[in-house]
């Protein structure tokens, strides 16, 4: 018997609350990427964020976060750092970064009992072309994905966009990894594939509606889409080695269309921003 999905609609005032997280998770990228650097270490970026949520009295949502292994540890770090081909879930090191390394940043807080939950694929100084298009694509897909929400009525329309756009691109889309409905919980219902998963010709698929809120996050691999685990029982890499880029934002519909909710702030929130 398919689980049926039960979607919480957020009021206006919850979304104006959860855009005080997403703006904690916003600043905490801004950290993340100015220290992000031929020689830093993704331990001491980890840090960082850390030491900025405790400033803020948010809670991370990913330190301590439960792994689905039986008998496995919880996730040590309240960032996942995932360089080159480590696709998601990648733990923070003493590794120093080197010149044409990418670095997946994933990261989200609860703040007032509300949580934003986003992710981007940053450069280590000079990167090569090829690796610069993977960036690239995979900022584009969350974009269009982003810009469809405004026109389409269902998700298994856009999903089915996304994956075409990354394969036009000859790129291939992670189909093991999938967004999330969120809110109080980072992960509610409804799933987010990018892709035309088979859930969403069913019951999984659901409507673009005012008060819907998703985090959406194409993972997007140069080569193979399949995807293998390290045996610290967190990391995901790629099957073939190859490079791998993440994007996300919580996006939240209202009734003038998506809202980023961990995008950067405008100009009235910056004269009165806390974070």
């Amino acid at each position: 018997m398919k689980r049926q999905i039960r979607i919480e609609l957020k009021s206006a005032r919850e979304i104006g609350l959860m855009r005080q997280a997403g703006l904690a998770v916003w600043k905490a990228h801004q950290i993340a990427a100015e220290m992000i650097r031929p020689g830093a270490t993704t331990a001491e970026v980890d840090r960082a964020v850390e030491r900025h949520f405790e400033r803020l009295g948010a809670a991370p949502l990913f330190k301590n976060y439960p792994n689905t292994s039986r008998n496995k540890r919880p996730f040590p770090a309240v960032t996942c750092m995932s360089v080159n081909e480590a696709v998601v879930h990648g733990i923070p090191d003493d590794r120093p970064l080197q010149e044409g390394d990418i670095v997946s940043v994933d990261t989200g807080c609860r703040l007032h009992g509300w949580c934003g939950d986003a992710a981007v694929t940053l450069p280590v100084g000079h990167i090569e072309p090829n690796v610069q298009k993977l960036l690239d694509v995979t900022m584009g897909v969350l974009d269009l994905a982003i810009q469809q929400m405004h026109h389409m009525s269902r998700w298994s329309q856009i999903a089915r966009q996304m994956a075409q756009y990354v394969s036009d691109h000859g790129f291939s889309s992670v189909e093991c990894f999938v967004g999330h409905g969120i809110g109080r919980e980072m992960h509610e219902d409804p799933q987010v594939p990018n892709f035309p998963s088979r859930s969403l010709r069913g019951s999984g698929d659901f409507h673009i509606e005012p008060g819907l809120v998703i985090a959406v996050e194409p993972m997007v691999n140069m080569g193979t889409k399949r995807v293998k685990l390290l045996s610290d029982h967190w990391t995901q890499v790629t099957a073939d080695g190859r490079p791998s880029a993440h994007f996300e934002h919580t996006v939240a519909i209202t009734d003038d269309g998506p809202v980023l909710l961990t995008a950067s702030p405008t100009p009235a929130e910056m004269a009165e921003l806390t974070v």
